[in-house]
């Protein structure tokens, strides 16, 4: 048994307990499927339904999810964040863009919806990579491959979705440095490889392209997302665990890799000097259409 699977039980009841049978399938992807749980990890699992849902399924689907998710579980119960997905398999297939979003619950959103306010259907460029990433990780947790569901996301609609979210991601660089720094590299290396890489594996690749002076920011955000130490670790060093062949998480602005009490106030010049940097590289791509 993984480490995740009380929980993935737990979202799967919760989710079948809620559509019944408009349940058309149920996967797991990002880090849980094929680069593996890091510390701060979100358990991340994308729902199609057969419809789009009701107002009262909504409210049902956000106070399961509130009551197993990160600091709602009950203690003794896994305790990871979930990001969970609905999408109406009407609204994706055949493939169109920008697609449509029928839910999205994160731990990141959980003070608003506590205050009462419930997921609403809404565009959702994000979905190109997420949907990419479902049929990379292949790993239905209830229904058929995904293959049988969702179309696969044309590599200029991919393109598009990662560079419309920088600068969401931009304005969100002080409260959220390291997920910012390792996502940028991540839309850097896709634009350029034409493929979808992990956060580690990214980085590595960004690392290895940046200007020594612009390396040792990126260098920790990735030694912090691994568990490592809190430090500038050297980016040559040897017996980094990256892989920058292993395809992994997608480029996704919305995934959680929590700071705890980690600081970059003192490092925020160098921090801004490295997004300039990688910045331009991103609009250099985009402007010659990507790899």
């Amino acid at each position: 048994m993984t480490d995740h699977q009380p929980q993935r039980d737990q979202v799967l009841h919760v989710v079948h307990d809620v559509l019944g049978a408009e349940v058309a399938g149920v996967f797991l992807h990002g880090s849980a499927v094929l680069g593996g749980l890091r510390p701060d990890s979100d358990l991340d699992v994308f729902v199609v339904a057969r419809r789009r849902m009701t107002d009262h399924e909504r409210r049902n689907l956000l106070r399961g999810l509130l009551g197993i998710s990160g600091r709602g579980a009950r203690p003794g119960e896994p305790a990871r964040p979930v990001e969970l997905i609905v999408v109406a398999q009407g609204d994706v297939r055949p493939w169109r863009y920008p697609p449509r979003c029928e839910f999205l619950y994160g731990e990141w959103l959980r003070e608003e919806f506590e205050r009462g306010e419930v997921p609403a259907p809404a565009v959702m460029p994000d979905l190109a990579p997420l949907i990419t990433m479902v049929h990379l990780g292949d790993t239905p947790l209830f229904g058929p491959p995904p293959a049988q569901l969702l179309d696969p996301v044309p590599h200029e609609d991919l393109r598009r979705a990662i560079v419309a979210g920088v600068p969401e991601l931009l304005a969100d660089l002080a409260s959220d440095t390291r997920n910012v720094l390792l996502t940028l590299a991540r839309v850097w290396t896709t634009l350029a490889t034409g493929t979808v890489t992990s956060k580690e594996a990214a980085a590595s690749w960004a690392l290895d392209r940046l200007p020594d002076r612009h390396r040792p920011v990126l260098a920790r955000a990735r030694s912090l997302y691994l568990g490592g130490r809190d430090s500038l670790a050297d980016p040559a060093d040897p017996a980094d665990p990256a892989d920058p062949a292993a395809p992994v998480d997608p480029v996704d602005p919305a995934d959680s890799v929590g700071t705890g009490s980690e600081s970059w106030d003192g490092e925020m010049p160098a921090v801004r000097a490295h997004v300039d940097v990688v910045v331009r590289a991103i609009e250099q791509l985009a402007e010659r259409g990507g790899h």
